[in-house]
């Protein structure tokens, strides 16, 4: 017998003991555990976990390591009486990727069941409901076998699927070699006019270069004048917080796999809403090893990409792309270290923001900038770029080269868009164009993901030879009609594109001349202490190279500089005067990719990581 209460002196009753309440019922798509025998407390967790979240309890059950994915879905089959099968999947004709995939059923090979399912979330329950006649399998035995079934189809739409649909936005296989020669014929065109043109002709084209690179400069200058500052905002609950795909693409970086696991495993997200695809090459067996001796949580899950040609990053992204089931996505590198709230400060700004802010770019932050010179410079052009450059690209709305990594997306949109452009070697540059040719925009995500710099010049330079080269694939791209490409992007729009892409390379290639005849002429300038003879017109090259020197100069050490402000590193400021000696191994950088380009346009020039001797926050040791 239970008290239900007392009476108070105003003839309320008061509570004072009730019964407790029951249970609540366990969801269906777990229910039919606890029939076969399986612990009641787990499945009351799950249950627990589900609600709190806002997803389905299986995927609750899965991805909190409260189950195995294989013991899930044998018990699955025994409540629908049909047979399991799990690693010698043969599918048959029928198959389709990613359609197959995505759906959770393929036709099978007979003798046998005629299809086999993988059901997810709701179609577990309804399967529950209806009953079926297919074979029960995993999701990830089924994305093996249908990898397993058509490797030349997969390869192919991961390598092509862009140039099929959008040839006007893609670099392709088949179009360097004619942009390569058209680039070729100009410039040959050039070199000989200007054999033969009047000294006047050329002072005056040699100053509108001048005043085309103090055009990109004033980019760079203003920029600073923004604040890169944003209030803090309201985290969504976990049960608003979407399905968040985190794709990361790996080849040859066995030594870091324990940190990167360690890394994403931290991610302040509910486990239920993480779908974490990890990207090797098929015939990558080091990974693969280091991967399989990871002890990798439920919701990590490895994506073996065929082989096929290019061998490049956005290909294996291409090819995981289908099957992400997130309705955001990021990108990261091997050898990151995000932090753990950023895909919840991710999720919030996608929510609150516009849909036409289709993408969000975090902050690259250099970790073992102490591991000598050339990493404390990389980690000032880091800071410079991302807490100065692109917040104040993102506030002015204009188009932004992405960093590649770090990267977060509307998922849709990605898809959109085609994906990634498998053939160029700076994807992610030429996806920042392409959104917003499209009409979308790119927003600065202030959460820190900290990275490793090559602290060797060679390595480094084979990254940045990469990277410039790429930035010139991208510049082909967009020019093939420039007046198309004006119209989308709109006057400001191009002017800040064109600084970024082609004007990075270009400027990069006449550094040392442009900066060189410039200090000569400011050199003279201040000897002298007056123009010379002969007017405005006689004056405006040595003026124009006076402009640029200055200019060029403030250029680069005022975004290194307060991007070291910003990020609290007051001693590195000692560092910054030597930025200007720093761009030149840029440009030599940039001679290599341009020679690159013509030799090998697609070679992906393979940065080794784990090499990190320093850790300022400790990130980068080993686990």
């Amino acid at each position: 017998m239970s008290l239900r209460g007392f009476s108070t002196p105003d003839g309320r009753t008061a509570p004072l003991l009730s019964d407790p309440l029951p249970p609540e019922p366990l969801p269906p798509e777990i229910a039919f555990l606890a029939r076969q025998g399986f612990d009641a407390g787990r499945l009351a967790r799950a249950a627990a976990l589900a609600r709190t979240c806002g997803t389905d309890a299986a995927a609750a059950l899965i991805h909190a390591d409260l189950i195995t994915e294989e013991a899930y879905y044998r018990g699955l089959a025994a409540a629908l009486g049909v047979p399991f099968l799990a690693g010698d999947l043969r599918l048959g004709e029928g198959t389709r990727y990613p359609d197959s995939l995505v759906a959770g059923v393929a036709p099978l090979m007979a003798p046998g069941p005629a299809t086999v399912r993988a059901p997810r979330g709701a179609a577990i329950a309804a399967l529950l409901r209806t009953g079926t006649r297919a074979a029960i399998t995993t999701p990830r035995a089924l994305q093996a076998a249908a990898f397993a079934a058509n490797p030349v189809g997969i390869a192919a739409a991961a390598a092509d699927t862009l140039q099929r649909h959008r040839p006007d936005w893609a670099l392709g296989a088949d179009t360097q070699g004619p942009h390569l020669a058209i680039a070729g014929l100009v410039l040959g065109a050039v070199g000989i006019a200007a054999a033969f043109l009047p000294a006047p002709v050329l002072v005056g084209a040699w100053t509108l270069m001048q005043l085309g690179f103090l055009v990109m400069v004033t980019v760079r200058i203003a920029a600073v004048s923004v604040e890169a500052d944003r209030p803090p905002e309201a985290a969504l609950p976990d049960t608003a917080l979407p399905v968040y795909t985190v794709l990361v693409a790996l080849h040859r970086e066995a030594p870091v796999v324990p940190r990167l696991v360690a890394a994403l495993s931290r991610f302040d997200y509910p486990a239920a809403k993480l779908d974490i695809k990890l990207v090797i090459e098929a015939d990558d067996r080091e990974t693969d090893a280091a991967l399989a001796t990871a002890a990798l949580p439920a919701r990590f899950e490895i994506v073996r990409v065929p082989a096929g040609l290019p061998r490049t990053k956005p290909r294996a992204l291409n090819a995981a792309l289908p099957l992400a089931r997130g309705a955001c996505l990021v990108v990261y590198d091997a050898e990151d270290v995000p932090d753990p709230g950023q895909l919840r400060a991710a999720a919030t700004r996608f929510a609150r923001a516009s849909r036409i802010t289709a993408c969000l770019q975090g902050r690259l932050v250099i970790d073992n900038m102490d591991d000598g010179r050339l990493t404390r410079c990389f980690a000032i052009e880091y800071a410079a770029l991302f807490d100065v450059l692109i917040p104040a690209l993102a506030s002015w709305r204009v188009p932004i080269p992405l960093g590649g990594t770090s990267t977060h997306f509307r998922t849709g949109v990605l898809r959109e868009l085609h994906g990634w452009d498998a053939w160029n070697v700076t994807e992610d540059a030429d996806l920042g164009i392409r959104l917003a040719r499209a009409g979308y925009r790119v927003g600065d995500l202030r959460s820190d993901t900290l990275e490793e710099a090559p602290r060797a010049v060679r390595p480094w330079l084979h990254q940045r030879t990469r990277w410039m080269k790429g930035f010139l694939q991208t510049s082909l791209t967009h020019a093939r009609a420039p007046r198309r490409t004006l119209r989308q992007l709109g006057p400001l729009g191009t002017l800040c594109a064109v600084a970024l892409v082609p004007g990075t390379v270009i400027s990069a290639l006449a550094y040392p001349f442009l900066m060189g005849r410039a200090a000569y002429d400011f050199a003279a300038f201040a000897w002298n202490g007056s123009p010379a003879q002969g007017g405005f017109w006689a004056n405006l090259p040595t003026g124009a190279s006076v402009t640029l020197f200055v200019a060029g100069l403030l250029a680069m050490l005022l975004p290194a500089a307060l991007g070291c402000v910003r990020r609290g590193w007051f001693d590195l400021l000692t560092t910054v005067p030597g930025m200007p000696v720093y761009f030149l191994l840029i440009s030599l950088a940039a001679w290599s990719g341009l020679y690159e380009l013509v030799r090998a346009p697609n070679r992906w020039n393979k940065t080794e990581h784990g090499l990190a001797r320093t850790s300022r926050t400790g990130a980068l040791r080993p686990q």
